[in-house]
């Protein structure tokens, strides 16, 4: 059976319920499934749970979603970029579960290996802590962070071939390999499919095997803060 699908919102069609939690790769805009993230707002599926290092920008990338209010709950380490996220958060009209960025990326990837927990220093002695089972390893405080198992995975990467095989180009191999890892059904969007065989095997970043629907498009690629140095003598 073809992994193919000719566009975002066929690729979505079937799996999507209110009240689903959603893992989504990326790190501010850079390697954002930005074609998924349009189809979820036009689903108007609502109450969702997004597991992201963060919300992206001001109605781009999952600040898209923020805007039309379909988030109900934010699992994120970074969101100070977007002034309505911090409007909703501090109105009450959106839930925030703070985790430290390597305890994310470690959810997700637990998640995948079908891993429901594991002990971490990160965040001991913090908010962070509060309510969560103290260990002690060797003398130190360790404390008991969960897998995430997300009902599906949205995930951007440069390349793949027909099977899901995939690569990801520089700084956009980010979140996108847990979070693809940690979902029910993984939902990816490349720039570019190539027949199978074309990539080396030693170049892949996540395997098909974890891959279960792809689609091919066009991406915007916005730059989140473009910073310049001014020219000698201008």
């Amino acid at each position: 059976m073809s992994k193919i699908y000719k566009s975002a919102s066929h690729a979505l069609e079937g799996i999507l319920h209110d009240g689903m939690l959603i893992a989504a790769g990326g790190f501010g805009l850079c390697g954002i499934p930005e074609l998924l993230i349009d189809a979820l707002v036009e689903s108007q599926v609502k109450d969702l749970t997004i597991a992201s290092n963060n919300a992206g920008v001001d109605n781009f990338g999952l600040g898209k979603l923020l805007a039309t209010k379909q988030i109900k709950k934010m699992m994120s380490s970074y969101v100070g970029e977007n002034a309505e996220f911090m409007r909703q958060y501090l109105s009450g009209e959106l839930e925030l579960e703070f985790n430290p960025q390597g305890t994310l990326a470690e959810r997700m990837r637990a998640g995948g290996c079908g891993i429901p927990g594991f002990y971490t220093k990160t965040g001991v002695g913090t908010v962070i802590a509060q309510g969560k089972e103290h260990k002690e390893f060797g003398g130190e405080t360790f404390i008991l962070e969960e897998g995430i198992f997300a009902d599906i995975s949205i995930v951007k990467a440069w390349k793949a071939d027909e099977t899901g095989n995939a690569i990801f180009r520089k700084t956009a191999r980010n979140f996108n390999p847990p979070a693809a890892t940690c979902g029910k059904i993984c939902i990816m969007e490349v720039e570019e499919i190539v027949p199978v065989g074309t990539l080396e095997p030693d170049h892949v970043h996540l395997p098909g095997i974890y891959v279960h629907r792809l689609i091919q498009g066009q991406h915007e690629k916005r730059i989140e803060q473009r910073t310049l140095r001014q020219r000698e003598g201008a």
